[in-house]
């Protein structure tokens, strides 16, 4: 069992609790069953015509299938069933912003306080969900990024305000050309947007790993938990509910799709990945806030989350807007010069995911 005691989920299945106190788990039970968290933080697959080979790392396996989020997958004569054991609960709200606000920087406190510094280094980009990490302990911070990009900007600026040390990756051409096949596989994904997102991570965690360090910590989660989109803010048509609250759990409910991808990023970097704000204390107190607590009147985003980081972190850093990591890299610009030098044009439906299957499929420069 990876990312906790097999006790501890023994008693989560049979009590029927979703967060039983850990940062997720995945792995096998003695009775041979295989289980995975109900937000999906750690991976896990079996082979898909014979479930009984598993692993946690999809390139193990002839053909990987993720067993799915909150489920138990049995293996039966060479196939499999999944069942489902736990869904998200959803709790009452607090009952103002105050409270809500004091329960959310109880809930960050606990968990940061369980980091644990040796070996361990933090992915910085300068937003307020990387600076609560970097805040927590005087680790080393990563970042990754184009000269001049607004990732480089924002985390130098977040630094200096930190007093932290900061390692700049920055990246270039070949650097990205050579990353793209190795992130490909290592993730399973070949589509545009989750390479773009991966390969940051991959080469933070790379330089990471160089340096002697183990861990890395990140900060991913905050912006499903704490109602961190544009889409979630306005309730548009991106969305199916049509309140803050409840978009903002549609988007928690993507975790299970995307965090794979950022672990096993890291993981192909060389070090293991820490998220401390997605720890059970941390999404327990995030699925009570109102829609008032994740997006103000005035329609900042993760509001609750900025107020609480506040005794945490400087003010100019708890509000800083950031943009996502494949543009606030140039990540994203790079991969798009990469496929059109390549010969694959705009024109062309999804140009940018047609290059990496590309290079993926014919392995490119280690």
């Amino acid at each position: 069992m990876r990312g906790t005691d097999a006790a501890v989920v023994r008693r989560a299945v049979d009590e029927g609790d979703p967060l039983p106190g850990t940062r997720g788990f995945a792995g096998r039970l003695a009775d041979g069953r295989l289980v995975r968290d109900v937000l999906g933080r750690v991976p896990l697959f079996s082979e898909r015509t014979d479930p009984t080979t598993w692993s946690h790392d999809p390139t193990d396996l002839d053909d990987p299938d993720p067993v799915p989020a909150g489920h138990a997958r049995t293996p039966l004569d060479g196939d499999g069933s999944d069942e489902r054991l736990w869904d998200l609960p959803d709790p009452p709200t607090f009952a103002d912003e105050r409270a809500a606000v004091a329960a959310v920087r109880e809930a960050l406190a606990a968990s940061l306080d369980d980091l644990t510094a040796d070996g361990t280094a933090v992915a910085f980009s300068g937003g307020v969900d990387s600076a609560l990490v970097a805040a927590a302990l005087d680790l080393p911070c990563y970042v990754a990024g184009f000269p001049g990009s607004p990732d480089l900007v924002a985390a130098r600026e977040g630094a200096a305000m930190l007093d932290c040390d900061l390692r700049v990756v920055e990246l270039d051409h070949d650097a990205v050309e050579r990353a793209v096949p190795r992130v490909a596989r290592a993730t399973g994904r070949t589509n545009a947007m989750d390479v773009e997102i991966a390969l940051p991570l991959h080469l933070a965690a790379e330089r990471a790993a160089a340096d002697g360090h183990d861990r890395l910590a990140v900060g991913q989660g905050a912006d499903e938990l704490f109602g961190g989109y544009d889409k979630v803010a306005r309730v548009d048509h991106r969305v199916d509910a049509d309140t803050v609250r409840g978009a903002t759990r549609e988007t928690i409910r993507t975790l299970p799709e995307q965090l794979p991808r950022d672990v096993l990023a890291v993981r192909s970097g060389g070090v293991e990945p820490v998220a401390p704000l997605l720890d059970d204390r941390v999404v327990s107190t995030a699925l009570r806030l109102p829609g008032e607590a994740l997006v103000s009147e005035r329609g900042d985003r993760k509001w609750a989350l900025r107020l609480a980081a506040r005794a945490f972190v400087p003010d100019r850093v708890a509000f800083r807007e950031k943009k996502a990591v494949q543009y606030g890299s140039f990540v994203a610009r790079e991969l798009d010069r990469l496929a059109r030098r390549a010969g694959f044009k705009r024109r062309q439906d999804d140009h940018v995911t047609e290059y990496v299957r590309s290079r993926a499929s014919e392995g490119g420069p280690q």
